[in-house]
């Protein structure tokens, strides 16, 4: 029952990596991660805007890379904070 307690972005003994890997990034630089996402988004709004449909595929793989990228980002850090929410209901 002690471990239900424990914070579980708090851990013992943990290596760096299982660190990095545990998402605390998201709750420690969620604004920075936050800006990335919507620099991507914006990123991905300009290329299909300015660069000409005469590029070819990889027009349309640049702004759908980072269409993709803003959104998957965005996503993640929406789904944590909801997550957090939740679980500080309960």
């Amino acid at each position: 029952m002690a471990d239900a307690d424990r914070d579980p972005l708090h851990l013992h003994g943990a290596t760096r990596l299982a660190r990095a890997c545990s998402g605390g990034a998201l709750v420690t630089h969620q604004i920075p991660l936050t800006l990335a996402g919507l620099a991507c988004l914006a990123l991905g709004i300009v290329v299909a805007v300015v660069v000409p449909d005469s590029d070819g595929p990889a027009w349309a793989m640049a702004v759908a890379g980072c269409l993709a990228a803003g959104v998957l980002l965005l996503g993640r850090i929406a789904f944590g904070v909801l997550r957090d929410r939740r679980r500080a209901a309960l």
